[in-house]
């Protein structure tokens, strides 16, 4: 059912954790299964330093919260922005149709810190 690289995010999640200090905080939910993503980054310069996820959910939930931080981490917040469900969803080697909402998840919760970063630097 589930990919070998969704049960290797799964068991063994990378980045899982929250950054001290971060410049960026999100949490999004899923009000239809319940899943919850939390998302911290921090910047240095226009790179994403360091980015760590906290999730409450599924499996793929959990797969593609640790993907996605290994997707952007290190690269810039336009690449960041870049990232789509493909590139996503091909780096867990595919999700079963009734997972397919852990992959819109992780994205918008990207989306969502990316978004709080512009506003903050807007802001300044």
């Amino acid at each position: 059912m589930y990919s070998r690289q969704v049960l290797d995010h799964f068991e063994h999640p990378r980045n899982a954790g929250e950054v001290a200090n971060p410049d960026a905080s999100v949490q999004i939910a899923n009000p239809a299964c319940g899943d919850v993503l939390r998302l911290t980054l921090k910047l240095s310069g226009n790179r994403i330093e360091e980015i760590r996820f906290l999730a409450r959910g599924c499996v793929s939930a959990i797969a593609c919260g640790s993907a996605l931080t290994e997707l952007v981490q290190g690269s810039t917040v336009e690449k960041a922005r870049e990232l789509g469900k493909k590139q996503l969803v091909l780096t867990v080697g595919g999700l079963p149709p009734a997972s397919s909402h852990a992959s819109h998840l992780a994205l918008d919760a990207l989306a969502a810190a990316l978004d709080q970063l512009a506003r903050i630097s807007h802001e300044r």
